[in-house]
């Protein structure tokens, strides 16, 4: 039996982005296409096999360490962006200024998706789910230079709602338009949580 089960859930991509690699800040840059390799989008900050550890895995390795890279990508719906921007009474919330790689629409609750989820497109680029992308100051500060006196409102309204970092499982194009299928891993909440 397969390890993974296939979902009838689907997102579509409305929005691909990069943070370019000589950065000022933490905003992305608008593409129609990217190409997934195994280090993520070419040309991006994130971009890698490995990486130095950083606050998010302070508790298994110290700053700096090499690990292998799972925070390639930072994908979020569109339909929490939204609630987001509400909570913080804003129109709407550019993607550029959280430092995203994707945007999808169609899959409810995105952020609590299971990690090691796949999303494969009809290309066979699939992306593999590590975990929850918990809110920060440096969108924070992005949202703060357009939008001044909202930027202090994007952690607490992100809570739970600012999407997952992915890495790349299969190589493949992706497109603005593209849709995802949504795969899960066959496996039981561990009972020993909380």
């Amino acid at each position: 039996m397969p390890e993974l089960r296939k979902t009838d859930h689907v997102a579509e991509i409305t929005w691909l982005g990069m943070v370019p690699q000589d950065r000022e800040n933490i905003r992305s840059v608008a593409m129609d296409q990217a190409r997934a390799t195994y280090a993520g989008f070419e040309g991006d900050f994130h971009a890698g096999l490995t990486r130095p550890a950083c606050v998010r895995v302070r508790n298994l390795h110290p700053k700096g360490t090499e690990i292998r890279n799972t925070r390639q990508l930072s994908i979020l719906s569109a339909e929490e962006m939204a609630q987001i921007a509400a909570a913080m009474d804003l129109p709407e919330l550019d993607p550029t200024l959280l430092g995203a790689s994707i945007i999808l629409k169609g899959i409810p609750d995105f952020t609590l998706v299971p990690p090691g989820s796949r999303l494969q497109n009809a290309h066979g680029a699939t992306l593999v789910v590590d975990i929850e992308n918990g809110p920060c100051n440096l969108p924070a500060r992005e949202i703060e230079v357009d939008a001044p006196g909202h930027g202090k409102g994007f952690k607490p309204a992100a809570q739970g709602k600012r999407g997952v970092t992915a890495w790349v499982e299969r190589e493949g194009p992706l497109a603005v338009g593209d849709r995802l299928t949504l795969f899960v891993p066959n496996q039981p909440v561990w009972p020993h949580l909380g």
